[in-house]
């Protein structure tokens, strides 16, 4: 019941056998539209079709498309300069990547040292373009000193040509990148990155740079609403990128947009494995996955959540040496039993890791084996004692020890008043812990909210007023989070107060629907229908 309640396959075949009719019109000329922008070079008019194809591709981080572009503007036109330039920004994620050789090799396949490779730049601001490859590619350091390195040398070229805007655009993603390893000065640097893409999309509502660099900008809880108009646009934008169609989900999720971020990461996994070739990272189809799943699960639709584990389970059969495609497996698994509440006890293995573990110390506590829920609070504080820095870890700790410690002290006929109140302090720390971590801007981190759970230990432990505070911060920071709004409404009803009661439960239905559910049927006696 749904809350609503071997040899390699070939890809065509699997491609048909899980597309839902929403995505699986993917027709060729969406695959060819990647945006309408500007960039004019030095290079041949056949080099430049291609240039310009690899830009499109590339400001949507189609980087497997957008490569095989730049190389065939490359052979068309050797020593084509941008063509270098735009290859070196396709080997990694220019805001999450790690450093890798490639930027550095592709720049010197166009010349061994900067005063040969910029004699093949005609123009100042080619040349300024390439001296902002290279800040990023052969800047001496790791990933956060090239970041800083070319947001840096875009800030010089976009000081010379402040109307250019393709200049603006990779400006803005310089920022983005540099923000980053920015500390401190991350947030202001992302804003000055949003206003940027921003006043660009307004230009041109139909640039895939403008819309994209809008998106990762405003990607929090506070400054999403700023990014609504041009995430709605952008998968009509670059349909021909999967990321592109992923991307808006950013927005939607920090909306509550459920039926957007389902819909949305089922067209992007689609498009992502029509396109997948054997060797391609699996990236986009284990991103999309990950957040579909999560969109399904709000919507209560365990069935498409388990299709959506499948598909997983799909895409690490054919990357079987790919650690993200395992490690999100993993993921949709836990969170599956999570969000449905389904509990079930797993064996109890050392290769567990921490979001199996949550699964599992969760799963243990609720059906009352808090010996085995012990067994996996003792497992976890190995691992953080190993790992004292790891933030996710510790609150993945502290929720499953402090929810043991919860059920330990109902387990009498009085209340253990020591171990409730350990169990609330380790939620407080658990709590602050979060709120001084970068704000939500995905599907929930760990899976388990912790100012839910924590709302809903209060909850069970009859401390109604802090509940529904403690519900109200947690619908904040994740919107329209149905087993939030279900507690929120709990706590109200209990205090008496009806018409906040009202307003939680109606919210509720507007998410859940399904007659079968218990929660459906509470909200709608409740509200006399």
């Amino acid at each position: 019941m749904s809350i609503r309640n071997q040899s390699k396959p070939v890809i065509a075949v699997l491609f048909s056998l899980f597309a839902i009719p929403f995505a699986a019109n993917i027709h060729a000329a969406e695959l060819d539209r990647i945006g309408t922008f500007d960039f004019p070079t030095s290079g041949s008019p056949a080099a430049q079709e291609h240039f310009i194809l690899g830009v499109g591709y590339l400001h949507s981080f189609g980087m497997v498309q957008a490569q095989k572009e730049f190389r065939s503007a490359q052979e068309i036109q050797p020593d084509f300069a941008m063509a270098y330039w735009g290859e070196a920004f396709t080997y990694q994620h220019p805001f999450f990547g790690q450093k890798d050789a490639g930027p550095g090799e592709a720049l010197m396949r166009l010349g061994a040292t900067s005063e040969e490779r910029l004699a093949k730049a005609p123009t100042e601001r080619e040349k300024g373009f390439l001296r902002a490859a290279e800040a990023y590619a052969l800047t001496v350091g790791g990933m956060p000193e090239r970041r800083i390195a070319w947001m840096n040398a875009m800030a010089d070229l976009y000081a010379q040509y402040p109307d250019d805007n393709e200049v603006k655009a990779f400006y803005a993603a310089s920022m983005l990148s540099g923000a980053t390893a920015s500390g401190e000065n991350s947030e202001r640097i992302n804003m000055r990155a949003g206003a940027l893409a921003l006043e660009l999309f307004k230009e041109n509502d139909n640039h895939p740079g403008a819309a994209h660099y809008v998106i990762h900008s405003f990607d929090d809880p506070v400054h999403a609403p700023l990014a609504l108009e041009a995430a709605t646009a952008y998968a009509d934008i670059a349909p021909a990128v999967s990321h592109a169609r992923h991307m808006p989900t950013h927005i939607f999720i920090q909306h509550g947009m459920w039926n957007e971020v389902s819909n949305w990461n089922d067209s992007a996994f689609n498009a992502g494995l029509k396109l997948w070739t054997e060797g391609d990272s699996t990236g986009d189809m284990n991103h999309s996955s990950d957040w579909g799943q999560y969109g399904d699960l709000q919507l209560g639709d365990l069935e498409k959540s388990e299709r959506w584990i499948r598909r997983g389970q799909m895409v690490l059969d054919n990357a079987p040496s790919s650690a993200r495609a395992a490690s999100t497996v993993k993921t949709m698994r836990a969170r599956h039993i999570i969000e449905s509440k389904q509990w079930q006890v797993q064996p109890f293995t050392d290769d567990l890791d921490a979001t199996e573990l949550l699964a599992l110390g969760l799963s243990a506590a609720n059906l009352d084996e808090l010996e085995l829920a012990n067994q996996v609070v003792a497992k976890l504080d190995k691992m953080l004692a190993a790992s004292p820095d790891n933030g996710e870890l510790k609150l993945v700790h502290h929720e499953v020890a402090a929810l043991t410690l919860h059920k330990e002290s109902m387990q009498q006929a009085m209340v253990d008043v020591t171990k409730r109140q350990q169990a609330i302090e380790l939620m407080t720390e658990a709590m602050a812990l979060r709120e001084s971590q970068r704000a939500p801007n995905g599907a929930a981190t760990p899976l388990k909210p912790v100012h839910e759970l924590a709302a809903e230990m209060m909850l069970e432990m009859g401390m109604h007023d802090e509940a529904a505070e403690l519900f109200g911060t947690s619908l904040q920071r994740l919107k329209n989070r149905p087993w939030s709004l279900l507690g929120a409404a709990r706590s109200h009803k209990n205090l008496g107060e009806h018409a906040k009661a009202s307003k939680m439960y109606e919210s509720l239905l507007a998410v859940w629907s399904d007659d079968s559910h218990t929660a459906v049927q509470e909200a709608k006696q409740f509200l006399g229908y």
